[in-house]
């Protein structure tokens, strides 16, 4: 049969046709392309296939891509503090590689979704019922700190962070706290995850003394993309310790982008310098999971703010003294500039960190994850100085001089996360386990066990502490849409395991024995290493326990722009029992530019197995007889000979109300006022010993002190927050005001025992009040602008720390005040410390593509604290500078340099 030749022609092209589209729809296209804004790549910038739920991540260059079958897709991209945007486009025969670059622009602090305070899709600042900081990888870089607690200490007014001195342990983990609250009050997650403490109880006359915190210098800023700060009341939804707040470190996940940072900080001083490096490299991809490793190690040098000492060193007899100290040229003997014999200002340390996150999809929309990390550190801070008068603790033929001693700890913090999160029928299931572990260990150097005269050695291991913890969670979630009269409904709940563990192991035999030499009149002398008495055979514990919580949430979103939220948990512990907290918090959205919130919540602190076990006994002299001053935790007979019941949990009641709104483009407002009461809030005692030897001398015990939930606190204040953040033809300019107010009381007497009626004053006397309400700046503000183009970049930060008041223990009767040399005049010895401002100033230049170069200097005008103006505050010239309340620290002006690079 013969085709006609139109006909056969019309068949052919059909035919091809057909063969080209089916060609076409059976490979596999792309979309590609660049996240940016005005002036570079937005490097670990998010793409995001909307209805699809799969997601990637830029690279270096800010470059994407996605292999998809031909079709239609709506395309979005976001980058931390930056408006979203997204694009359809169409996959098709004429268009199978299409090239899609998005150039987004600075958005406003009220629009950006954070995962904390909420189980359910991140949420805004104008979504969420409570307050929210978040601290981005750029505020981190360009702050110039190199710690994460200075970091937040220079970006979160409510946050307060100082590195102690002459205090132990404290000199190498920093009490850090928020709103004024204890160190043990907030609760740090990693990546959502609860961080293990660290294993140190803080007794010595620091801030948050009797507590213990979490360690977070031991995090590598190397390894964080951002943090979360929750100001508000949270056990309900997160557990123990979320009284003050919660913070939540972000870790990177960038695959396929290399970064690198080195700083050399001097200081004007001339001591204190930091050196600094960290990197960071992630592999993979967000389509096929990404692991992120960081690294980092850092530097710092001792501070040392001391005064001339002004005392007697061999002689109590000062013309003899005088005379000895010209014959032994003794100023040149003790390793110290001018007349100084201590060293006063902050300790010397070394770290090395590693730290891991990664992620890898599987099956069935789930995903394995896990992170982990490993930070060592080596401090080095002195005592003390043992002055060769003092016989009862220098051993003269092996110090003829005395002695500074040398306080060393070997830190070792380690973590590590495991998880697996996925989809089933709707519900979001995520369960994983989280262990960690602090361990810190003693050695004394320089130093001498008196009691064993000549035979002493003069280094010692002294022993040290273990902490574990091991969190089992199991979450499940989901939001249900589109029912009639609600927008939204969120449910969420799950359960949680924890195990803790907590030992204390004994110093070498020589750091603790008594070695039975006595002085020449017979006296005993001291026995243990002087600077840090080792731990003894009787102090050594190894404890453990366990708990169990379930929880629940409940997410309301009535017509849109009404929100309800409701928590509950419950929770038991093996040694102290049972604690139940809630949650209502509440969201109203009027015109999508503003917000107004309130929250009433209940938290609660489960007493720390630190608190509840640590002991301690170490050898004291008062007027020449040896005296045991034991720390006796709440098992022991002492305290219950003392009536010191078992430690119960703190329990708080949390209220807040605020307001978000964004008044202009670009311009974010955030106001929130606040009340925390706590009840029963755990505190060291004073030393009871005189008056009570009917009770200490039968253990041969000269005086003693205990933890016991002995006061209720009020905390209330205000946070405001505003900021503009906007984008010109060729500058970028972000201007933050935040400020802080939050004033801590004492509510209700001290509780006491029987014991103690008419000795409340010793338990908790007027320093510790002191310390717990004015011991800390109740008001703090912070102002930075940063003005950045194409190439270069100048950023001017100002801090206001607001007054600080020192209580001396005995001068609230003025029959105690005495002389202060400076005026002649009997004084008291309490002191107000005025407030400050402190200057950091910054500016960066583009060199080659990836490599920045930083100048800077933080407190650019060498601003200080008080000096002392009681002369007995100097103890003998010594300490220019209160140790026992501080605002920031003495370091003074620090300059540095800062290499960038990213590729």
């Amino acid at each position: 049969m013969k085709i006609k030749s139109r006909t056969f022609h019309r068949l052919l092209l059909l035919m091809v046709c057909t063969a080209m589209g089916g060609f076409a729809y059976s490979q596999i296209g792309s979309i590609s392309g660049q996240v940016s804004d005005k002036f570079e790549p937005l490097a670990g910038a998010k793409v995001e296939l909307v209805n699809e739920g799969i997601k990637t991540i830029c690279d270096a260059e800010g470059k994407y891509r996605f292999d998809l079958e031909p079709g239609r897709y709506l395309i979005k991209a976001t980058y931390l503090m930056y408006e979203s945007a997204q694009i359809e486009v169409v996959i098709s025969f004429g268009n199978i590689h299409p090239e899609l670059n998005f150039i987004l622009s600075p958005g406003s602090a009220a629009d950006e979704k954070v995962e904390i305070g909420t189980r359910f899709e991140p949420q805004t600042q104008l979504e969420s019922p409570v307050s929210i900081d978040i601290v981005t990888q750029e505020d981190i870089i360009s702050s110039g700190q190199l710690t994460l607690s200075q970091v937040l200490m220079y970006r979160i007014p409510s946050f307060n962070a100082n590195r102690q001195t002459i205090s132990d342990g404290t000199d190498h983990v920093t009490p850090s706290t928020i709103r004024g609250l204890g160190p043990d009050q907030f609760l740090v997650l990693i990546n959502g995850k609860r961080r293990h403490a660290s294993s140190l109880v803080n007794v010595n006359g620091t801030i948050g003394r009797g507590s213990v915190s979490t360690d977070l210098d031991a995090i590598p800023l190397a390894a964080i993309d951002r943090v979360e700060v929750m100001r508000d009341g949270a056990g309900a939804q997160y557990g123990s310790d979320a009284i003050a707040g919660v913070i939540n470190v972000i870790l990177k996940e960038n695959p396929n982008v290399f970064s690198l940072v080195t700083a050399y900080q001097p200081t004007l001083a001339g001591d204190g310098t930091e050196d600094y490096f960290g990197a960071s490299y992630g592999i993979g991809s967000g389509l096929k999971g990404f692991v992120n490793i960081a690294t980092e190690i850092r530097r710092r040098e001792a501070v040392n703010r001391a005064g001339d000492y002004l005392g007697n060193v061999y002689s109590d007899t000062d013309y003899v003294d005088q005379q000895l100290i010209a014959e032994n040229r003794f100023f040149e003997q003790t390793g110290y500039e001018n007349h100084q014999i201590m060293q006063i200002g902050a300790a010397g340390a070394f770290d090395g960190a590693v730290m891991i996150n990664a992620e890898f999809p599987l099956e069935n929309n789930s995903s394995v994850y896990t992170n982990g990390g490993m930070n060592y550190r080596q401090g080095r801070s002195r005592a003390f100085y043992r002055l060769p008068k003092d016989e009862q603790v220098v051993v003269r033929e092996l110090f003829p001089n005395g002695f500074s001693p040398e306080l060393n700890t070997d830190i070792l913090d380690r973590s590590g996360t495991i998880g697996v999160r996925g989809k089933k029928r709707g519900w979001l299931i995520d369960l994983s386990n989280t262990t960690g572990q602090n361990r810190i260990e003693y050695t004394v150097r320089n130093t001498n066990n008196a009691s064993m005269g000549i035979a002493s050695p003069t280094d010692f291991y002294a022993g040290g502490f273990v902490y574990g913890l091991n969190t089992t969670n199991l979450g499940v979630s989901r939001t249900i849409n589109g029912l009639s009269w609600i927008e939204s409904l969120g449910i969420a709940f799950g359960s949680e395991f924890r195990a803790e563990n907590y030992s204390i192991n004994a110093g070498e035999e020589a750091s603790w024995i008594d070695g039975g030499e006595t002085l020449p009149n017979g006296d005993p002398r001291a026995a243990g290493s002087q600077g840090f008495n080792g731990f003894q055979p009787e102090n050594k514990l190894n404890k453990r326990r366990s708990g169990g919580s379930v929880y629940g949430d409940v997410h309301w979103v009535f017509l849109k722009n009404f929100l309800v939220e409701t928590a509950i948990r419950g929770e038991t512990y093996s040694d102290f029992g049972d604690n139940l907290s809630w949650k209502l918090g509440t969201r109203y959205k009027w015109k999508e530019k503003w917000s107004v919130r309130g929250v009433y919540s209940t938290s609660f602190r489960a007493p720390s197995l630190h608190q509840v076990h640590f002991n301690n006994v170490s050898t004291q002299f008062v007027n020449g007889d040896a005296y045991l001053i034991g720390t006796f935790n709440n098992e022991s007979a002492v305290s219950k000979a003392f009536g010191i019941g078992r430690l119960k949990a703190e329990t708080s009641t949390n209220y807040s109300v605020g307001v978000t709104g964004k008044p202009f483009a670009n311009v974010t407002v955030n106001i929130d006022g606040f009340y925390t009461r706590i009840e029963d809030r755990i505190v060291l005692s004073g030393q009871f010993g005189q008056g009570y030897e009917f009770t200490l001398n039968p253990i041969g015990v000269g005086a003693a002190q205990f933890m016991t939930n002995a006061l209720n606190t009020g905390t209330a204040g205000v946070d405001a927050t505003v900021s503009y953040n906007a984008c010109y033809d060729k500058a970028h300019l972000v201007i933050v005001g935040a400020f802080n107010y939050a004033y801590t009381m004492i509510l209700d007497s001290i509780r006491i025992s029987d014991e103690f009626i008419g000795d409340s004053e010793t338990l908790f006397n007027r320093e510790e009040v002191g310390r717990i309400e004015s011991g800390q700046p109740r008001t703090k503000a912070i102002l930075s602008v940063n003005y950045g183009t194409k190439r270069w970049e100048f950023g001017l930060r100002n801090t206001y720390f607001g007054t600080v008041k020192y209580v001396h223990p005995a001068d609230g009767d003025p029959a105690n005040w005495v002389l202060n040399e400076y005026t002649g005049q009997l004084e008291t010895r309490d002191q107000v410390f005025k407030p400050k401002v402190l200057t950091d100033v910054s500016a960066s230049v583009k060199l080659t593509h990836g490599l920045t170069l930083v100048l800077g200097s933080n407190n650019v005008f060498n601003v200080y604290p008080d000096k002392h103006t009681h002369s007995a505050n100097t103890i003998n010239g010594s300490f220019q500078y209160s140790r026992r309340v501080q605002q920031f620290g003495v370091r003074g002006s620090v300059y540095y340099v800062r290499l960038r690079l990213n590729l």
